[in-house]
């Protein structure tokens, strides 16, 4: 089904187009610039929401890592890995997460010179409640879609991530 709605993104066009940009390439152009904006408008919308009920994203993706994780623990490395921040950002908002109660650190037994990061029960609460409240805004978001075209372009973005990912390993 094709919208009859413009956006700011057809005027972008369509003043390419005006230019003499290249029609073959208008296609790809059109997607790029909606791919970038529905990000950003996703983000916003999610940081706005997860704030008014007293969390950051940055600390929900990192509840998200530690609830998944084996016995909800992970090695200060393995959050690295994860969440893909520096060590020393990620020292750091472990360090935010333990003030809030949410996770602790112990030394892992089995290497003294690493550290074990592990959900508390309040941050496993907290995790369960966050998770909820992320569930219910994806639902808000996608509500104008119908499940059909969800996973037509849930396809087509798995294609175009497959691609992008196998040009990060070359």
């Amino acid at each position: 089904m094709v919208s009859s709605s413009r956006d700011a993104v057809d005027d972008l066009v369509d003043a390419v187009r005006r230019g003499g940009g290249d029609e073959t390439v208008l296609g790809a152009k059109s997607l790029a610039y909606r791919l970038r904006r529905v990000a950003h408008q996703l983000e916003v919308a999610m940081r706005r929401e997860l704030a008014a009920h007293g969390i950051e994203l940055w600390e929900l993706e990192m509840l998200a890592a530690l609830k998944r994780a084996p016995e909800h623990r992970l090695t200060a490395g393995q959050v690295m890995e994860l969440v893909e921040l520096t060590s020393g950002s990620v020292t750091h908002r472990i360090t935010r997460l333990e003030a809030r109660g949410w996770v602790r650190r112990d030394k892992d037994p089995a290497d003294r010179r690493s550290v074990l990061v592990s959900l508390t029960p309040e941050g496993e609460q907290q995790a369960l409640a966050s998770f909820a409240l992320k569930t219910e805004i994806e639902r808000g978001i996608t509500a104008v879609l119908d499940p059909e075209t969800i996973d037509l372009v849930n396809d087509a973005l798995r294609q175009v991530s497959h691609h992008l990912k196998g040009r990060d390993d070359e």
